[in-house]
């Protein structure tokens, strides 16, 4: 690869090529949720994937070209199944479990990353560890990138479609059969008869709205689905509330990127940022005397963040998500001001202060704990819970773009950083890192346990009325309430939820405040009998 991997800059472009392709893949991960489905998307990504691990390994050794175009192509592929594999789990679990899922998912992603870093370290002595070293040595961690992509094509053909995707589509015998799968209920158990009223709702909302704004875009076609993902998105921008969603879903994915997780580590997902990019050089400029010996660090890094993300999955779902991410900033932030103070007392003799080397190792991997328990699967529960039904699939993909891009310009400029103000580098992602607790705790609201529907109420709206652009006035909002309420009572919500000793007061029309309780106290009923 020569001058590409010793020009700062070059190498900067060779690894953050990557994540510019899972920008562009954001991009269309939404019409492919649409018209193909969760599910089938996601296969079409798999297929993507391998495509471009297949032309890195025939190209390897002919030149960096092969690489790049690979990386790139690969990227395509993470990018999209990193808006479609959150918003298919988010849609799929029961309120109860859904962060838990979700965190599960990034669980799955640190074993992968974790994984990888063993084998790079074992495959490192291919040919020897010198000028012999064989281009097999990185070749051969590449072509495994397939086994786990084809096993991921493999699983996806025997899991379920998303319920909510089957609603909104007509199978709605099919969602019901979905429904009582997941929860391990029968299909005429009064929870999943209330679960799928629920989804069903707010499907004929968004379909009525739609019929009555854009006509000739009723139909659910490729081409009408298309045009309407640009309707979709633009509708984000339109009110109070769903802007709200945008700035928590863009900046948290920001300030996620920018706590410096890249910088330590390879780049394998979108959870790993800038901690995560460059763990062997980094290692290298602590004081550790060999790539052997920083690759063996890297892969404790990797062990670190795999143990740590295990806490999320058993309690995310049981603390929130916010006082976790808190916990994680304090914990981030510590650890960068504290590496670039050893940094600066001691980058120019490493070699006589070893042991100041291997304590900023070690506040690296506890840098990595931080992050593993906090905003590695917090962030990513955030974005896939936050949006209604109608803009769930283009609002996870401008989270996640912003995720990417952040990404990317974070493989920029991480080698530049590192090689011009050193010790400035941590300083900078430990600012950055109060900047999101501070954004955090200012501007985001708590959303453990709520149903995606409730997630309405938290935000402001009424229903998902405001989520296709009208503008934000009493009339509309009294059309929308007057509508939802319509809706309710002709597909028998309002029936089901009387008969479960819900909203027992006149079926023609509630307050907004009976409203916000009837939805809320559904939530919790429904995870109570759940659970029992």
């Amino acid at each position: 690869m020569g001058d590409w991997v010793g020009n700062a800059t070059k190498k900067g472009w060779l690894t953050s090529i990557f994540e510019l392709g899972a920008w562009f893949g954001c991009l269309y991960s939404g019409f492919l949720a649409e018209i193909l489905s969760r599910k089938y998307a996601i296969l079409v990504n798999v297929g993507i994937f391998v495509v471009g691990v297949i032309i890195q390994c025939i190209t390897a050794v002919s030149g960096a070209a092969g690489i790049i175009a690979g990386r790139f192509i690969t990227g395509l592929a993470i990018g999209a199944m990193s808006v479609n594999v959150p918003n298919y789990n988010a849609e799929v679990a029961p309120p109860e479990v859904r962060g838990s899922l979700v965190a599960l998912q990034q669980l799955a992603i640190t074993a992968g990353i974790m994984v990888s870093f063993w084998i790079d370290y074992g495959t490192n002595n291919i040919g020897g560890t010198g000028k012999t070293q064989s281009d097999a040595a990185w070749i051969l961690p590449i072509c495994l990138q397939l086994v786990p992509g084809i096993a991921l094509g493999i699983g996806i053909l025997f899991m379920p479609f998303s319920p909510r995707w089957l609603v909104h589509h007509g199978r709605e015998a099919e969602a019901r059969k979905v429904l009582s799968s997941l929860r391990n209920l029968e299909q005429d158990h009064p929870l999943i008869e209330l679960e799928f009223l629920e989804i069903k709702a707010q499907s004929v909302f968004e379909k009525r709205n739609t019929a009555e704004k854009w006509p000739n875009l009723v139909a659910l076609t490729p081409l009408n689905t298309f045009k309407l993902q640009f309707v979709a998105i633009g509708s984000l921008f339109t009110t109070k509330a769903m802007f709200r969603r945008v700035i928590v879903a863009t900046v948290t994915m920001f300030f996620q990127q920018f706590t410096g997780i890249n910088a330590v580590t390879n780049q394998s997902a979108p959870f790993l940022h800038v901690v995560l990019y460059y763990a062997p050089s980094i290692f290298e400029a602590l004081g550790t005397s060999s790539n052997t010996t920083s690759l063996l660090a890297t892969g404790v890094v990797g062990v670190a963040m795999f143990l740590a993300t295990i806490p999320a999955v058993l309690y995310i779902d049981k603390l929130g998500r916010k006082p976790v991410m808190l916990a994680g900033s304090l914990g981030m932030g510590i650890c960068h001001f504290t590496i670039a103070i050893i940094f600066a007392k001691n980058q120019y003799q490493w070699a006589t202060h070893k042991a100041a080397g291997w304590a900023a190792v070690v506040m690296v991997w506890l840098f990595v704990v931080n992050f593993g328990y906090s905003w590695g699967p917090c962030a990513w529960v955030l974005i896939s819970e936050v949006w209604p039904l109608s803009n769930r699939a283009y609002g996870i993909a401008l989270g996640a773009s912003s995720n990417w891009m952040s990404n990317f310009i974070v493989g920029q400029i991480t080698p530049d950083l590192l090689k011009r103000i050193t010790y400035g580098t941590f300083i900078f992602f430990g600012l950055m890192t109060a900047g999101g607790a501070v954004f955090l705790w200012w501007y985001v609201p708590e959303t453990k346990r709520l149903t995606l529907e409730e997630m309405d109420v938290v935000f402001g709206s009424v229903g998902v009325a405001k989520a296709l652009g009208q503008k934000t006035n009493i009339s509309n909002l009294i059309q929308d309430s007057a509508r939802m309420r319509a809706i309710n009572r002709e597909i028998g919500l309002d029936d089901a939820l009387r008969n479960m000793g819900i909203g027992t007061g006149p079926s023609n029309g509630d307050s907004s405040e009976d409203e916000k309780s009837r939805s809320l106290s559904k939530g919790k009923i429904k995870e109570v009998e759940m659970v029992n």
